[in-house]
């Protein structure tokens, strides 16, 4: 997977049309990936699911488009465009898709513990 220098600014642009909702099916591009942070674009169609699943990363997912169902633990809520989840490294959370949807999510580093 190809890096993103940290100490170079970077612009990625015309995602929507590079990244369309396909009928069907869940799909995602890295658009940023280096020491700092991850950033993944997914789309979804209506109907598609991510079960249940964590991260050894902290997480902040935006809705960019749609509505979808996300669970955080026992806890769910339906999210709308504009809407923004921190999930805490490890957290377990699965999301369904209520409409197709376009969702941005950034893992990011914790540079406060020590590297493995």
């Amino acid at each position: 997977m190809p890096t993103t220098p940290v100490s170079e600014s970077l612009f990625r642009l015309g995602l929507n049309e590079a990244l369309p909702i396909s009928e069907e099916a869940t799909t995602s591009r890295v658009v940023v990936n280096n020491d700092a942070l991850r950033t993944v674009i997914f789309t979804f169609d209506a109907g598609q699911l991510l079960t249940e699943h964590a991260s050894p990363r902290a997480v902040v997912v935006t809705l960019l488009e749609g509505e979808m169902d996300f669970s955080v633990g026992e806890r769910t809520e339906r999210m709308a465009a504009g809407d923004v989840i921190y999930l805490a490294p490890g957290e377990r959370h699965a999301l369904t898709a209520v409409t197709p949807c376009r969702m941005q999510l950034v893992m990011v580093e914790d540079r406060t513990s020590p590297r493995e």
